[in-house]
């Protein structure tokens, strides 16, 4: 989308914006621009609702405000119906055109009756206004940046580079990538470009931009808690509110599917899932050449249960190199793992098979503190009624039990703590340790002068700053405010982004989130922790509300986060080889962030360390090696 200042909009900026994008969308191009020629919007369809008659860009009855939605938006056959009562009259069946005409009624106020996940840019011709917003969490990409006294919005940073926009690394972001694991809420990696953040609405009026927040958790205080109901009404509604969520997303003028882990996620959705769907579902899983990792008998224990189709899909370390560096091109964003080259590859497989929609389990871990670091923040910040000797111990069986993940979302290694969370919400979350005790690595490969010119940020600073941390966690519980933290920077940024939508939409698969239906997670944020991690078993309320729908052993299990095996200093390995071969580069010395030689040594020290140690290096030597990607591809 393209809103000019003074010159009229060239449609071959929309044409190439779109083109360079076509792979989000391959059913249909469409672009518009308003009377005035000042506006531009383009859209590149992937058809899954209306098939036929659902094109965009997408305007109400009189042409005056027009609009672009990607996403989708559920239960909008009953709001179409309340609309069409009210003297609406619509051009398709689609369910984006609720929103020009609930913008129509609303105005702004549309957000709140919107349910899915979606980004969209409207522009109301009358009152020479524009509106772009995304979903409450980020589960669609919404980015802008500004042109001069123009300004550009896109759903991938590549569409704005196509646009004309020239793009450079954005280094204060880059450093906030190293030391939290992800960057701000509105900021990206590259200078300029900017985010709309989750749960945000952007205005632009003549000339003026705002941003206004629509929606956040709004976490209930300790004490409010203390006055839910009991557990098993709890659980009961959780377990309804959930179904429905997964019946919603069920709906589709294509067929539907399902990724498949040993996870209880995907497998609670998948139990629902079959109990709604009208035939056998068909379940993709990726199975790894690693015992530790390949879940793939687990997985189909649960087809059989769920009465699915199974449809397994080896990987091995050399087809993740092969891909490698094309996922890094879709991602747009560093990566710490190459679960999310072996999600890309997931998204082809699927997409060659037919499919359009799945259905996926990201969201849960985050609303119900399934992640190991959270039953950490539980042992040491939650429990003051045990003896230390005890909490060691729970410490220890931790660590034991998730050495899979640990490397990621435990530290290792001591951790650099920070005064400035500690002060403002009581303590030090597990998650920032582990990503400070990662940061630690980082910073002994930078260059001098990037150390230098880095010298003097505050990320934690930046951190409290950019989120409203007072209202949202005085007076919450330590695992509710390591889990808000988490969920405003950890989950748009990495978990739906490079697990997520861009990994799926790179081959034209859109990713249906049931976990992230904001009436599953309005109910969910009523329950208290204490039930949710039910003495340290994880995610305590949803295994029991799906307990009919998993097998035993599903719902035994803990939490093994989607991880591939490492491999980057695994010698004979084609991921290995690549990364030393891209550092060992001539190009590699022209990125301003790492120092060649001090990479090269970093890699051959870790080459002989321990498994862990080793696993803990791959970390960082894979976001190296995406940096380096990214500076290739975009000529940063």
């Amino acid at each position: 989308m393209v809103l000019r200042k003074n010159e009229p909009v060239d449609e071959r900026t929309l044409h190439d914006s779109i083109e360079s994008i076509y792979h989000r969308g391959p059913d249909g191009r469409k672009t518009w621009i308003s009377k005035s020629g000042l506006v531009g919007l383009a859209h590149t369809r992937l058809s899954i609702i209306d098939l036929h008659t659902g094109d965009q860009p997408i305007s109400n009855e009189d042409g005056s405000i027009c609009a672009v939605v990607n996403g989708e938006l559920y239960g909008f056959q009953a709001i179409r119906a309340e609309l069409e009562s009210r003297g609406h009259r619509f051009k398709t069946k689609s369910d984006s055109e609720i929103l020009v005409h609930l913008y129509e009624e609303y105005g702004a106020q549309c957000l709140k009756y919107l349910r899915g996940e979606f980004a969209f840019v409207l522009w109301d011709e009358k009152q020479q206004k524009l509106l772009a917003a995304r979903d409450r969490f980020g589960i669609k990409p919404l980015y802008y940046a500004f042109q001069g006294q123009d300004i550009l919005f896109a759903s991938e940073v590549k569409a704005l580079k196509a646009a004309g926009l020239s793009l450079a690394w954005d280094e204060e972001a880059f450093y906030h990538t190293h030391l939290m694991g992800s960057f701000l809420q509105d900021r990206t990696l590259y200078k300029g470009v900017c985010q709309v953040p989750p749960g945000h609405l952007l205005l632009s009026s003549h000339g003026n931009v705002t941003l206004v927040q629509y929606w956040d958790f709004n976490y209930p205080t300790a004490d409010e808690v203390k006055k839910a109901p009991d557990e098993r009404a709890l659980i009961e509604e959780f377990g309804t509110v959930l179904e429905e969520a997964v019946r919603l997303r069920m709906h589709a003028d294509v067929p539907v599917a399902s990724y498949l882990s040993g996870g209880l996620d995907s497998c609670a959705v998948l139990g629902l899932a079959a109990k709604h769907a009208p035939g056998p579902v068909e379940a993709f899983t990726l199975g790894f050449d690693h015992g530790d990792y390949d879940e793939t008998r687990i997985a189909q224990e649960m087809a059989v249960k769920a009465g699915a189709n199974f449809h397994p899909i080896p990987m091995t370390q050399d087809t993740l190199a092969e891909s490698f560096e094309d996922a890094v091109y879709h991602a747009e964003t560093l990566c710490w793992n190459a679960h999310g080259v072996a999600k890309f590859l997931l998204s082809k497989y699927v997409r060659d098979a037919g499919f359009k929609v799945v259905l996926t389990g990201e969201g849960s871990d985050e609303i119900l503190a399934g992640y190991p670091h959270f039953r950490s923040d539980k042992v040491l910040y939650q429990s003051d009624d045990l003896p230390k000797s005890e909490r060691d111990a729970l410490m220890s069986q931790l660590a034991e039990a998730n050495k899979v993940s640990s490397v990621i979302l435990l530290a290792h290694g001591k951790p650099e703590t920070s005064s400035i969370i500690e002060k403002t919400i009581g303590f030090f979350p597990s998650w920032m340790a582990a990503f400070s005790s990662g940061g630690t690595r980082y910073k002994s490969m930078f260059r001098d002068e990037f150390a230098i010119r880095s010298h003097g940020i505050s990320v934690y600073q930046n951190l409290t700053d950019n989120l409203n941390i007072v209202q949202q966690l005085d007076g919450r519980e330590p695992i509710t405010k390591s889990m808000y933290l988490w969920s405003k920077i950890a989950l748009p940024n990495y978990i739906l982004s490079v697990l997520g939508d861009r990994m799926e939409m790179a081959h034209s698969i859109e990713g249906r989130v049931p976990f992230l239906d904001h009436i599953v997670v309005e109910m969910a944020r009523k329950i208290p922790t204490n039930i949710k991690i039910k003495g340290m078993t994880e995610k305590y309320p949803l295994r029991e509300a799906v307990r009919p729908y998993i097998t035993d052993e599903v719902y035994r299990r803990q939490k093994h986060p989607f991880l591939s095996p490492p491999a980057t200093l695994k010698r004979e390995g084609r991921l290995s080889q690549l990364l030393r071969d891209s550092v060992a580069s001539a190009s590699f010395k022209h990125q301003p962030f790492f120092d060649q030689q001090r990479v090269m040594s970093f890699i051959e020290t870790a080459d002989n360390g321990a498994y862990e140690e080793k696993a803990a290096s791959d970390v960082v030597l894979t976001a190296i090696l995406s940096a380096h990607v990214l500076q290739q591809r975009f000529q940063l």
